[in-house]
């Protein structure tokens, strides 16, 4: 083609929009519409479950001690009556590993069920929506309050809601930092003015995030700032339960009056569709076919109030799509207009793309048998674990300068320092051993008493008599309780001269 005929392309720069048509467009803010249903029910419950355990855990004591509390400087974390040191870092790294593959497992099974019921941001965007239903109105109260130029209500609604957001963002972020400092003590700090510098940044960080994170950003943190959106259809397939739009049952959609179905028994019926082959190898959808002066419309009305309700302003009709977090809103939005209409549930439901297709639907299949068995050993294992934990912690240290010296009568001695660590939150009372069938005795009566958490190095000599030992000989040293109970053992080498 010659060069002279060919056309411009026309490029045509939109400015404004409604987020879809530019590129930059302003992110269209979201109305999410307060709805009920068994769904939303259960979301309220699961909301006020994991805000109820994050604000009254700190303020429990259990033996004189925080329910939860991670003490840093202390370098050990007190969790339900349990105290974890650094040296029980590998249960930490197991319970990581337990949450990453109960992530996993839940996905296979039932899609986004952590976004839509346990994650933080979900959790706080919903206390923060429930403050803001309550001071500025229903949904169409809030868009026309938004659209209205400012007066003294709307300046009084704003700023009401925001003293409320930013009130409950510092209680936030003062009981997070309360997780990691007593709360107590913070308190009386916080009542004083006599924060720590440190404290002081947390606490204001905290409800910053908070704040910004539930408040502003909502759902855009979910559809552009989190990763698990991003990688969570590596654990799909088509037996995972997902919130679906039922195209065949719902198209085509609008307002109208609606066809009674018809079943291949002949009985009308709403949730089944028959087809017969018409003349001249047609199929014809005997629940489609209009009636004289019908349209042919599917179950769908066109209402929009599954559009209305989701959080993150998403049409649930266009498919599976990134920005949807299983929250169920759309579920209960639309059975109820089932309900009002007179048409069975679940044109939105929990489904699979295998049942939508018309395939069995395989909820229970070997991926999920496998990510269960390998929870299940884990959380075994986790379990084993702290259970089997040592209240203490004992190393025995050989003298570095001389692995043995002879005494008066020609006695061997070596010396040994024991370092101990109590892992229990209860004074122990301990003394120590020789486990060995060796002829080999302690010198003195090495007994300490040990607080909680303490760490302490105590001395130790253990003597033979003359030519009662030869070479290097092992032994175990224990450790015992004031009730006679081993705690501890540890093991370490006895040395003495070579037989001549």
């Amino acid at each position: 083609m010659n060069a002279s005929a060919r056309k411009p392309i026309q490029v045509r720069v939109v400015e404004g929009g409604d987020g879809g048509g530019a590129l930059y467009a302003k992110q269209p803010k979201v109305y999410p519409r307060e709805i009920d249903g068994r769904f939303q029910r259960l979301r309220a419950a699961a909301v006020l479950w994991l805000l109820g355990m994050f604000y009254l855990f700190p303020w429990i004591h259990v033996g004189g001690q925080q329910l939860v509390l991670f003490d840093l400087p202390a370098r050990r974390f007190h969790v339900f009556g349990l105290t974890f040191w650094p040296q029980d870092f590998y249960l930490l790294t197991l319970l990581l590993i337990i949450a990453a593959l109960s992530l996993f497992f839940f996905t296979a099974l039932a899609g986004r069920l952590w976004c839509g019921y346990a994650c933080p941001q979900t959790v706080w965007t919903e206390a923060f929506l429930w403050m803001e239903r309550r001071i500025e109105g229903d949904r169409n109260a809030r868009m026309r309050l938004d659209q209205a130029p400012w007066s003294r209500d709307k300046l009084v609604r704003k700023v009401a809601k925001h003293t409320a957001w930013i009130v409950f963002a510092l209680w936030t972020g003062f009981t997070f930092v309360g997780f990691f400092t007593p709360i107590r003590e913070l308190a009386g700090e916080v009542a004083r003015f006599d924060l720590g510098g440190w404290e002081a940044f947390w606490i204001l960080f905290y409800s910053f995030a908070t704040w910004g994170n539930a408040g502003l950003l909502r759902e855009q943190v979910c559809k552009y700032m989190c990763p698990y959106a991003r990688f969570q259809s590596a654990m799909f397939d088509r037996d995972t339960l997902v919130i679906s739009y039922d195209v065949g049952r719902g198209e085509p959609r609008g307002r109208g009056k609606r066809v009674p179905r018809i079943t291949a028994e002949g009985t009308a019926a709403s949730a089944r569709v028959a087809a017969v082959a018409a003349p001249g190898g047609v199929v014809v959808d005997l629940a489609r076919a209009p009636a004289a002066g019908t349209r042919a419309l599917g179950d769908c009305i066109d209402c929009l109030a599954c559009v209305q309700v989701c959080p993150t302003g998403i049409d649930i009709r266009d498919g599976l799509q990134i920005d949807c977090i299983a929250c169920a809103a759309c579920i209960d939005a639309c059975d109820g207009v089932m309900d009002k209409i007179g048409l069975p549930r679940g044109l939105i439901r929990y489904t699979t793309e295998n049942e939508l297709a018309g395939k069995p639907r395989r909820v229970l299949r070997p991926r999920v048998f496998v990510y269960a068995a390998i929870l299940l050993a884990l959380v075994g294992a986790f379990a084993w674990g702290v259970a089997a934990r040592a209240p203490l912690l004992a190393e025995v240290l050989h003298d570095r300068n001389a692995l043995y010296r002879t005494v008066a009568g020609g006695a061997i001695e070596n010396s040994y320092a024991v370092k101990l660590a109590n892992k229990s939150d209860r004074t122990l009372e301990l003394a120590l051993r020789a486990e060995t069938t060796l002829p080999l005795r302690v010198a003195g009566h090495p007994q300490v008493a040990l607080e909680p958490g303490e760490v302490f190095s105590l001395p130790l000599t253990l003597r033979a008599d003359a030519g009662g030992v030869r070479g290097r000989q092992p032994l175990t040293i224990v450790v015992e309780g004031a009730d006679g109970d081993v705690l501890a053992r540890a093991k370490a080498q006895f040395f003495a001269p070579e037989a001549p």
